[in-house]
């Protein structure tokens, strides 16, 4: 997903994301979701596999 579209889905949230990086951005969703702010911070068998960006973190 680009930053333009997670700064889209970021707005639709409630969160204001206009100077927010790429990871600080997927951090403050994942808090909105219910989720740790984990995002690429290296946890290599991270258990939220139902959060959204798990896939990509996973990279």
């Amino acid at each position: 997903m680009i930053v333009k579209e997670i700064r889209k889905m970021a707005k639709e949230m409630g969160i204001n994301g206009a100077k927010m990086l790429k990871v600080d951005l997927i951090r403050a969703i994942q808090v909105k979701e219910g989720n740790a702010p984990c995002y690429q911070t290296g946890i290599a068998a991270c258990p939220q596999t139902g959060c959204c960006w798990w896939g990509d973190c996973q990279k």
